[in-house]
């Protein structure tokens, strides 16, 4: 049995994790109010940050996790960044769609206890991944360098760009912002599994070279995104009155700057990508 598990520093984060997320899906939950796909993704979110978190906890204590056939301190790392990313959106998702003002009743107090776990939770996550950082110099983990965080921020930022695709097969400029955001979504999500399951060493060319390679075509291709989708999504039309919850201009909106988040998270992972292999 392995106490620092549970004593280090890391430990006590993942600790707080699995405390606060498992306080908040429960209070979620005695509410019953979380239909809808954004309650219902805010719940997947929660929990399953609690089962894996839980789950890493319960590994490393034990010292099992050496018999798993992936890299071990890849996985912890893209994972924490990964649960950091969720439960951030979910702090904000579940609010705004949720709580209603004026908020007095017993029923809006729970809600609003369980979006302060929640941010709380974000916070938990967020000090996990600033301790496992990889320091400068440091390359035996990659996922836990700032290239490859930036990695796993890209890939859940295109995932956010999916949920909200909406009307974009009329216009050719749109599908290629599509084709654009599936690209890269592909690529550096493979990327994510190939380092995670030891599988970069079979690769038959320079990997550092091929990544700085990959993440300039990357941001020439979400310039053009950059430049094309609020130019085809906006042209000639207005935000509609009646524009509710589901709206498209609302959506298409959200694309344009989750295209730019992704184009500046593509532009320092050129930069620093470039200052490891060069530099």
């Amino acid at each position: 049995v392995n106490l620092r598990a549970l004593t280090s520093w890391v430990g006590i984060a993942r600790i707080f994790a699995v405390v606060l997320s498992c306080l908040t899906f429960s209070l979620v939950a005695s509410t019953g109010s979380f239909g809808g796909p954004y309650g219902t993704w805010c719940m997947f979110t929660w929990c399953f940050c609690f089962i894996v978190t839980l789950l890493v906890l319960l590994l490393e204590l034990l010292e099992l996790y050496p018999m798993l056939p992936l890299s071990w301190d890849d996985f912890t790392s893209a994972f924490s960044m990964l649960a950091a990313l969720m439960v951030f959106t979910s702090s904000v998702v579940f609010p705004s769609t949720f709580i209603s003002s004026p908020c007095s009743s017993n029923y809006c107090a729970r809600q609003a206890v369980a979006t302060t776990a929640s941010c709380l939770c974000f916070l938990a996550y967020a000090v996990e991944v600033g301790l496992t950082r990889a320091k400068p110099g440091d390359i035996s983990s990659f996922l836990s360098t700032v290239p490859g965080l930036l990695k796993v921020f890209e890939a859940y930022v295109a995932c956010l760009i999916f949920s909200l695709l909406d009307e974009y097969n009329k216009e050719s400029g749109l599908m290629w912002c599509v084709a654009v955001y599936s690209i890269c979504f592909i690529f550096t999500l493979l990327i994510i599994i190939f380092t995670i399951g030891r599988c970069l060493a079979y690769i038959p060319c320079p990997l550092d070279k091929m990544l700085v390679g990959y993440n300039l075509l990357a941001l020439l291709m979400y310039i053009t995104a950059t430049v094309l989708w609020p130019l085809y999504s906006f042209r000639g039309k207005n935000r509609p009155n009646s524009c509710g919850r589901n709206c498209s201009w609302d959506k298409h909106l959200g694309i344009t700057f989750l295209t730019i988040f992704n184009l500046i998270a593509y532009l320092v992972d050129l930069v620093y990508s470039s200052r490891m292999v060069f530099i």
